[in-house]
């Protein structure tokens, strides 16, 4: 088995990691493993922008301020501020990369609102940010001769010492890796280990996220024994085109900052009876009152409208979704667009610092697969790739301090397939796929209850049950290593929303409709494996 060498091993290839591997590459030798292709990433799909104060009106303490009533009650004032402060410089950081930014006919930023915000302050690339900063990261990355990239290379498990037999504390150095194209199975040997590899989307039937989103870091991080926090706390984006060939594809919040308005399919406003804000309410008041409405009247869909605005704008404004939505027979000029609620992003995760640091030695986490505290009880829009930004660099900025550490040199033992076999039934795959991601839709969606939730665990441990003879059974595959870490999370999910005994954020369950007087963030200790058998 072969056993790649590093300073620096980056699992992940959206914002945050290819970020972490840009600053990691002036101190040290960066491996980089990405599943799928480098664009293939949550943040190539970011439509809205990237929050930062940039106009001389709006203030830091503003942006604080809206992060926190967003949150509800559970941000870290210090993360917060610390982050919002940090927001420039990881602006700056994509200047160098080449992002252009828009701007208007005076040469000023073209600042975009979305909901939850009092000021402008989304910076934009028009309505595909994400796909221009992406795009301009990589171009930059190929130009590193310290970074070593690898496609097509899936995490299997995190090499830690304690399950290696070493002896003293516990500490991550590396993971074992396979190439999902040749199905060589290999170990990355790294001084630090840095987990960017986003959120998990996937674990529900209706999602935005690409088919990446599988809560891979997550998953592997618990495995791993590090401590997981807040996952009960999931976004659904209030609008997601609703139409049978609309594969996740995402109406912008920024459509809404510009004026559109939700509506029902008559075109009656309705956002007003749930919020004071209307349509710039935050996602949570805005996805739970979209849910209502269609519950209370049984349509399968509500509406945005934004004919008034006209269409000299909204092609100049945003060209991809006015175009997406033509190809779909919509013209946001002329017709209402018929949108529902999907699995947006993942406000819990590995529970980190703004600089990475885990409870697991020798491993960080940033980015959606991280959980700073920045977010509290939901996301404020467009805080996630600042958020991605500043921890990419934050990290890097104190990984670099202890560069000159030396690799470590623990002997990695050979990937061992026992008596599995090759896989001879996918159809076992994809149902517990399905099922898990139906499941989580019925019983752990926008609303929940005791019940469901307790009908759902006792589901899925069956099916991690299941899963788990499936892998010792048959060699490793892509796609049972993902569906693995979608039962994964979807308990950690579950079990978390069972800890919460009241309605905050993105959790709302109809058995706790009320808040608590003093919340505190859902803790979920790692996985307790204390010998190599999951690596088998």
């Amino acid at each position: 088995m072969r056993t790649i060498d590093c300073d620096f091993f980056v699992v992940g290839s959206g914002m945050a990691g290819l970020m972490s591997a840009l600053h990691l590459s002036k101190v040290g030798k960066v491996v980089l493993a990405t599943k799928r292709g480098l664009a293939d990433c949550n943040t190539n799909f970011a439509q809205g922008g990237i929050c930062c104060v940039m106009d001389p009106e709006d203030s830091l303490d503003a942006h604080v301020a809206d992060t926190l009533v967003a949150g509800a009650g559970l941000c870290d004032e210090k993360v917060v501020r610390r982050i919002v402060g940090e927001a420039r410089a990881g602006i700056d950081d994509l200047i160098a990369c080449g992002v252009e930014f828009a701007r208007g006919a005076d040469g000023r930023w073209d600042l975009g609102r979305e909901g939850g915000h009092g000021a402008r302050r989304i910076l934009h690339a028009g309505d595909i940010t994400g796909e221009k900063c992406e795009t301009a990261m990589i171009d930059a990355l190929r130009h590193h001769p310290e970074i070593e990239v690898h496609e097509n290379s899936a995490v299997i498990d995190l090499l830690v010492t304690r399950r290696l037999g070493v002896r003293g504390p516990n500490r991550c150095i590396g993971a074992y890796v396979l190439d999902t194209v040749t199905n060589e199975i290999c170990a990355v040997r790294a001084a630090e280990t840095i987990l960017a590899t986003g959120g998990c989307g996937k674990v529900y039937l209706y999602t935005c996220n690409p088919d990446t989103a599988t809560g891979d870091g997550i998953a592997i991080a618990w495995r791993a024994g590090a401590r997981i926090e807040n996952m009960e706390f999931i976004q659904f984006h209030p609008t997601c085109l609703y139409h049978p060939k609309a594969k996740r594809f995402l109406i912008s919040e920024a459509v809404r900052g510009e004026g559109a308005i939700l509506v029902d399919r008559q075109g009656e406003p309705f956002m007003q009876r749930y919020d004071a804000r209307g349509s710039l309410a935050p996602r949570d008041i805005v996805a739970r009152a979209i849910d209502s409405e269609m519950k209370r009247t049984g349509a399968p869909y509500c509406c945005l409208d934004i004919r008034a605005k006209g269409r000299t704008f909204l092609r100049r404004r945003f060209p991809n979704i006015y175009g997406k939505c033509l190809e779909f027979g919509i013209d946001m000029a002329r017709d209402l667009i018929p949108i529902v609620p999907a699995a947006h992003y993942c406000c819990g995760g590995v529970k980190a610092t703004v600089d990475g640091r885990t409870s697991l030695p020798g491993l960080s986490a940033v980015g959606e697969t991280a959980c700073t505290g920045l977010h509290g009880a939901n996301r404020l829009a467009s805080n996630s790739l600042m958020e991605a930004l500043v921890t990419a660099r934050l990290t890097a900025r104190r990984l670099a301090s202890h560069a000159t550490a030396g690799r470590p040199r623990i002997p990695i033992p050979d990937w061992k397939t026992g008596r599995a076999v090759a896989p001879d039934e996918a159809v076992l795959v994809a149902h517990m796929w399905d099922e898990i991601r139906r499941l989580m839709w019925d019983y752990v969606g926008i609303v929940r209850t005791d019940r469901r939730l307790a009908r759902a665990l006792h589901r899925i441990k069956t099916l991690r049950r299941e899963i788990r003879e499936y892998y010792f059974d048959y060699l490793v595959t892509p796609d049972t290593l993902e569906l693995r870490n979608l039962a994964v999370c979807a308990e950690l999910i579950v079990r978390s929303a069972q800890r919460r005994h009241e309605s905050r954020g993105l959790h709302y369950t109809l058995d706790y409709p009320g808040q608590v007087a003093h919340p505190h963030p859902t803790v979920l200790p790692g996985f307790p494996v204390r010998s190599r058998t999951e690596y088998s």
